[in-house]
């Protein structure tokens, strides 16, 4: 089944794919957050947030509150970043992403975030 970028059917299958992965439950253990997700995009904003706790994640489309930490990028840099066709070092330093909030927080979950696009490499995405 195919899920567009970014809606609450892809949100869910991310969910799926990260909490059956022993390589993301590893790289997650120890860490709590909760991250907003915004991403700016010719057709307007999407927000999505993630919380990451005892090695698993949620994740789901909309605001929360509370957040350590809010990423905004580009849609085209999110894409990106999802298909791994861009670093997240790179797209920081370059100012495709920026980052408000903790940042030793999203320093220190670089190992579980990187397991994303691994993640969505098994999900059939339309971008």
């Amino acid at each position: 089944m195919t899920v567009r970028f970014l809606s609450d059917e892809w949100a869910q299958a991310l969910k799926a794919e990260l909490n059956e992965s022993e390589d993301f439950r590893q790289a997650a253990s120890g860490h709590k957050a909760t991250i907003q997700q915004i991403i700016t995009g010719t057709e307007g904003t999407t927000h999505y947030w993630i919380t990451i706790g005892d090695g698993k994640i949620d994740l789901g489309v909309g605001d929360i509150d509370g957040e350590d930490a809010t990423i905004t990028q580009s849609y085209d840099s999110a894409a990106a970043l999802a298909k791994g066709e861009l670093s997240p070092v790179t797209a920081f330093m370059t100012g495709k992403l920026k980052i408000a909030g903790n940042m030793g927080m999203i320093l220190g979950l670089q190992g579980a975030l990187a397991q994303l696009p691994a993640a969505m490499a098994k999900i059939d995405v339309e971008y």
